[in-house]
């Protein structure tokens, strides 16, 4: 039984598996579009959601701290992917790896994870993408109905459910449903429109820091650091830790690039610069524009859905101009993230698939566009149901412990393949192994400690319900223990 659970795919068999030519999934991925898929994913909800309610709620002004911690360790995770995405550039990312160094168990927890990780990601940016559609149809003078604008659930401090009278997010729901049409259109497809959109959404933040600047109030900014209340992880440095846990999901993009590795068309060369170039992008803006935010309003007012909205409309007629253009390049920023967030769950389900421990319903690929499109169609079904039914705060805690999974697993299994397979070739290697991947690793198990043990729960239950699935379907139909 233990050999079952625990056996390993030879890395030579993955890179000889059809995963391209015969599986009709299409390599047209550049470089250039890995790195506007990379900044599409990565800038999102991070900057126009999350900013606000971290600094609400756990750091403050010193957010900018969070991001920066959030940043080294992903810098260090996304070496590690970098040499992985390299070294086995086929669709799965950290369940391919996974399944390489741990086995066929830890593999199927990893892809669990991982399918928590973009689920929630797509549902927690969608209804984002809600609160700025909503407030946008506001200014121009648009009432949306209350009963299909707003979360059917609610999770209060004291851990329990309330019903809040709203029937459905239909927003959140409806954005869902469009980019998931783009992606069962191809993966070039996606990409094309990804690039227009990454092109609007830099511009307007770079808008939005460079006008935003000069209207700082610099004693929004003191203290910088606010006092700790006395319970942990509000304010203070325990605020800043957590904080850093709950911003970490917002450099997520990489992650999910590198479930494209099996669409790259020098994937060897390719997504390492995908990777690490739009990850530094990106830590410099978000960083950017928290600096601006928390100087334009008080930290103890941005627990909104619109941060960035709320910062504008309270600068008033110095910026009123920019206003528009701020909610339609969010709205257009967050589609991105969907898209590229909903492209990595599909392929994660593909991967699974494809090894026997899903169904294999999910591996078939559309023989036109090259997508697999019941995979897609899945997501799309199943991400638009917790979008409109649940609030933004649960999502958003649930995909940082996923993502923080995801990226220690990620960090110690660099560690193990150099031991156990050190002539293995390596188009990119992490450097100062195993200093960069073992620290990378505390940071990330530092940063999961700091959420809250609700988050836990949850995470707890989540993976006992994979393990189920597994033990009652993937076992049986693993396609490496039945050869």
């Amino acid at each position: 039984m233990l050999d079952k659970l625990f056996k390993k795919k030879d890395i030579s068999v993955i890179l000889n598996e059809p995963d391209s030519s015969t599986s009709g999934l299409k390599r047209s991925l550049s470089a250039t579009n890995l790195i506007t898929l990379g900044i599409g994913a990565i800038v999102g909800t991070g900057i126009f959601v999350i900013t606000g309610q971290a600094a609400a709620m756990y750091a403050g002004p010193a957010l900018t701290i969070s991001f920066v911690i959030s940043a080294l360790g992903c810098v260090m995770a996304g070496l590690c992917y970098a040499e992985f995405a390299a070294m086995i550039p086929v669709s799965g990312g950290v369940y391919s790896y996974s399944y390489t160094t741990m086995g066929e168990v830890l593999a199927w927890f990893v892809g669990w994870i991982l399918i928590l990780e973009y689920l929630f990601a797509c549902s927690s940016v969608a209804v984002g993408w809600s609160g700025y559609m909503l407030s946008l149809l506001d200014g121009w003078g648009i009432n949306f109905p209350d009963q299909i604008s707003g979360a059917t659930f609610d999770h209060l401090k004291d851990g329990s459910w309330v019903w809040t009278g709203r029937m459905i997010n239909f927003p959140a729901v409806f954005i869902v449903a469009i980019v998931s049409s783009f992606l069962i259109g191809g993966v070039k497809q996606s990409a094309f429109v990804n690039n227009i959109i990454v092109v609007i959404k830099v511009s307007v933040i770079l808008l939005f820091i460079g006008f935003g600047l000069s209207y700082i109030d610099t004693s929004n900014l003191v203290p910088y650091i606010p006092e700790n209340t006395g319970e942990f992880g509000h304010y203070g440095w325990s605020g800043i830790f957590r904080g850093a846990a709950v911003v970490f999901y917002a450099y997520l993009g990489f992650d999910a690039l590198s479930t494209a590795a099996g669409e790259a068309k020098n994937p060897q060369k390719d997504m390492p610069k995908g990777i690490l170039i739009s990850l530094l992008i990106c830590a410099l803006l978000y960083i950017s524009v928290t600096t601006v935010l928390t100087g334009i309003v008080n930290y103890k007012e941005l627990n909104v859905n619109a941060p960035i909205a709320l910062a504008i409309d309270r600068v008033g007629a110095g910026l009123a101009w920019l206003s528009p253009f701020i909610k339609l390049g969010a709205i257009a920023g967050l589609s991105s993230v969907i898209l590229v967030m909903m492209l990595g769950q599909s392929r994660i389900y593909y991967s699974i698939s494809k090894d026997g421990l899903l169904p294999k319903t999910f591996s078939k690929v559309h023989p036109k566009h090259g997508v697999p499109h019941n995979a897609t169609i899945f997501a799309c079904v199943i991400t638009a149901l917790i979008a409109g039914l649940f609030p933004l705060h649960v999502l958003s805690e649930l995909v940082s412990i996923g993502t923080l999974v995801a990226f220690t697993i990620v960090c110690i299994s660099i560690v193990v393949l150099r031991k156990t397979q050190p002539n293995l070739k390596r188009p990119f290697k992490t450097p100062w192994v195993p200093f960069i991947p073992l620290l990378g690793a505390a940071i990330c198990i530092i940063q999961m400690l700091s959420l809250p043990w609700s988050t836990w729960s949850r995470l707890i239950g989540w993976s006992i319900l994979g393990f189920i699935i597994y033990f009652t379907y993937g076992i049986k139909h693993s396609k490496l223990n039945n050869k």
